[in-house]
């Protein structure tokens, strides 16, 4: 089995527009208010990165990363592998996301967060599979809708490998 990477579905020019976008939403609809960028590990931290330095307001970074799979199927019961350092009681929070696609990752972690009584509570995601989804959740900024093909680079990964490509490639298996 062989893995090929080399087809760029989309290039780092239309990322680079879509941060543009989604930056100038969030700033649109937080107004200047103090916002808690809570980016999860690993796939979202080159896309929080980005979009951070675009934000127009107070802004507090921080990281989680939760798991919610059982081989390679989620479950929808998430494990808390690493949580927020702060208490977001009182705040806002906007929980930055590499890709949606089934939902229940985010769903359970929604769910779980919205019980610490943040102010708000919103999902920013880079990359959307709408057409994967199992659950009613939607992401409040939307960057791109991507097809069903898995994708790498710019954070996303396949086993550890390809986050550091610019772009987002698909990955074709070749036997």
């Amino acid at each position: 089995m062989k893995m090929d990477v080399s087809r760029v579905l989309i290039p780092r020019e239309k990322i680079d527009e879509m941060v543009e976008r989604v930056a100038g939403q969030i700033n649109d609809f937080y107004g200047g208010e103090k916002l808690v960028v809570v980016g999860i590990l690993t796939g979202a931290y080159v896309f929080t990165a980005d979009l951070v330095r675009k934000l127009d307001m107070p802004v507090i970074v921080d990281f989680m990363q939760v798991s919610s799979y059982e081989g390679t199927e989620s479950t929808g019961n998430i494990t808390i592998k690493k949580d927020v350092s702060l208490d977001i009681k009182d705040m806002n929070v906007l929980i930055v996301e590499d890709i949606v696609d089934t939902g229940r990752t985010l769903k359970a972690l929604k769910e779980m967060l919205l019980e610490r009584q943040p102010k708000s509570l919103r999902i920013c995601t880079a990359f959307d599979k709408p057409s994967k989804r199992v659950t009613d959740l939607v992401p409040d900024f939307n960057g791109i809708v991507v097809p069903d093909e898995f994708i790498v680079g710019y954070g996303l990964d396949y086993k550890g490998l390809f986050r550091e490509f610019k772009d987002v490639r698909a990955v074709e298996i070749k036997e």
